[in-house]
């Protein structure tokens, strides 16, 4: 592949934009020559961000919506979420593996992200809100990934 592929939305904070933004990115892993273990971890990783943004960012106000940015080259999958809502401190989540938390209905989305991809950015977005920066390197060769800078 010579060229990055790359895709600009602007979502509605409905359920519907999550699972939408799942399976678009698992189509364009696929389309890309990601495997299937890396197809399923990208569109995991990106459904619990799009939820996190739908969910507890936008409130799931029709009036919010959430920006969404993918773009795939040779090195890897990037993607870009943000949201309209308040924002958050990602270092005030509780650790889901601390004391049952993963018996809980929710609260693994940060963890599973983190598990998910290898690189994880949270931050603020410029306006308001929360953007959330995603990076899926391809894998190189039986065993290691390559961790070229995101540009």
């Amino acid at each position: 592949m010579t060229d990055a592929r790359k895709l600009r939305l602007s979502l509605e904070s409905t359920l519907d934009s999550v699972e939408a933004a799942e399976l678009i990115v698992q189509r364009m892993a696929e389309l890309n020559g990601f495997d299937p273990d890396q197809v399923h971890q990208i569109g995991m990783g990106v459904r619990e961000t799009m939820a996190n943004a739908v969910i507890h960012g936008n409130g799931l106000s029709p009036d919010k919506s959430v920006r969404f940015d993918a773009s795939i080259d040779e090195q890897a999958f990037r993607v870009r979420v943000a949201d309209e809502g308040s924002g958050f401190d990602p270092d005030s989540v509780a650790d889901p593996l601390d004391k049952g938390g993963l018996l809980l209905p929710s609260g693994r989305g940060l963890l599973m992200m983190r598990a998910f991809f290898d690189e994880v950015e949270i931050g603020s977005s410029v306006d308001s809100g929360t953007r959330v920066r995603l990076v899926k390197y391809r894998t190189k060769g039986a065993g290691g990934t390559t961790q070229e800078e995101d540009q």
